[in-house]
């Protein structure tokens, strides 16, 4: 049966919100961390036969299928052809999975899977605006569709009314989730001080190191910020944050490990999505993860570490409950409250980190798992070899 290899992975560091790469074009993002998925890896470049990029909000920069552009800014052959991939938040995650599907397929041996996005430049849902009001229409994807409201009402379509209705369906107090954002920041500057993401990291210029781990966080401060929605639990302090980045990795077929004399460092276990709630929208990680382990054979005791994203801390906390994983594999080195959420980059950032962890501790399986627009969720297991 054809396998799918990671072959290598790749992230910039995560610049915070107006930090030091928010000026950054996101293509150029992308580049930097192609040339150095080409030179780490010793791969023929010409040999690569597509390119998979997530982004999200694909105006500006950002448009124009920025895989390709991404592809030839770093000056890489232009026989090579690239694709640009909206999931939402799992954009770069359902990258590795159509990359995958290609090697699996046996129509393709090598292939890249990557993300870019500069949330900076291009704040969230800014593409949907800049369609909408032109045209005078009602912003958003969901106003004025009859079949929407006729299934769904009127209900608010957006992330931080979906984490209260998590929140509030699974008892999580704010208390619970601004000491789990605490834990995440703890976790993330253990991670940077002891160079664990080193490895996995290529500098951009001077910026060596990611921006959003804060070391002057307490619980004491977080319980001084406001909600988001009135009357809410949900703030700043317990969300991922505005970031800018990118990630890339290589996939590789059994045939193109052999020719291109490459060293495989973790196999494709596991591939599926699945979907639920688009209202509740972030608790989709969670049935997604007992389809996964179903189809496996798996249990929670199997897998040695977990990323999942910190779209916001009940997300995870939810996920806790339910699947009754250790919480001591999960986010192991922190997540997207302390590290950042670079939206289309975030699946791959989140790979390329599960895969240097599972090297660092000797681990077999990894799983990795996020919440998406929608009511979506990814499910990948990888396994080190």
């Amino acid at each position: 049966m054809p396998e799918a290899y990671i072959v290598e992975a790749v992230r910039t560091p995560v610049g915070r919100r107006k930090g030091a790469l928010s000026a950054v074009h996101p293509a150029d993002l992308g580049a930097h961390v192609l040339k150095a998925l080409v030179e780490r890896s010793g791969v023929d470049p010409a040999a690569v036969e597509d390119v998979v990029f997530g982004c999200l909000d694909t105006v500006g920069p950002q448009a124009g299928d920025i895989a390709r552009t991404a592809w030839l800014a770093a000056g890489l052959p232009e026989e090579v052809p690239g694709v640009t991939v909206d999931r939402q938040c799992g954009s770069s995650q359902q990258a590795v999975h159509f990359a995958a599907q290609g090697v699996l397929s046996g129509t393709q041996d090598l292939v890249v899977a990557g993300g870019t996005q500069n949330m900076s430049m291009i704040p969230i849902a800014f593409a949907s605006r800049q369609a909408a009001e032109p045209l005078g229409l009602t912003e958003g994807p969901y106003a004025g569709s009859e079949g929407w409201r006729a299934r769904y009402g009127d209900a608010p379509v957006n992330q931080f009314h979906g984490a209260e209705l998590i929140a509030r369906k699974w008892g999580i107090s704010r208390r619970d989730m601004e000491e789990f954002a605490l834990r995440s920041h703890q976790r993330a500057l253990r991670a940077l001080d002891e160079g664990r993401f080193a490895r996995e990291t290529v500098a951009y210029g001077e910026v060596t190191a990611d921006e959003g781990p804060r070391r002057d966080t307490t619980l004491e401060k977080m319980a001084g910020l406001k909600p988001v929605v009135e009357g809410g639990t949900i703030t700043a302090a317990v969300s991922s944050q505005v970031s800018d980045g990118a990630a890339a990795m290589l996939i590789a077929s059994a045939r193109a490990v052999r020719e291109h004399g490459l060293r495989p460092r973790a196999r494709i276990h596991h591939l599926s999505v699945r979907g639920e709630d688009p209202i509740r929208m972030l608790s989709a990680p969670i049935p997604a993860t007992a389809y996964a382990l179903k189809k496996t054979g798996m249990s929670p005791a199997d897998i040695d570490l977990v990323e999942i994203n910190e779209a916001f801390a009940p997300v995870v906390l939810a996920w806790l409950k339910e699947t009754g994983a250790d919480p001591e594999k999960v986010n192991v080195n922190g997540g997207a409250i302390a590290l950042g959420h670079p939206l289309g980059a975030t699946g791959v950032k989140l790979m390329t980190t599960l895969l240097h962890e599972l090297e660092r501790t000797g681990g077999r399986f990894g799983l990795q798992t996020m919440c998406e627009g929608g009511g979506q969720a990814n499910v990948t297991i990888i396994e080190r070899l």
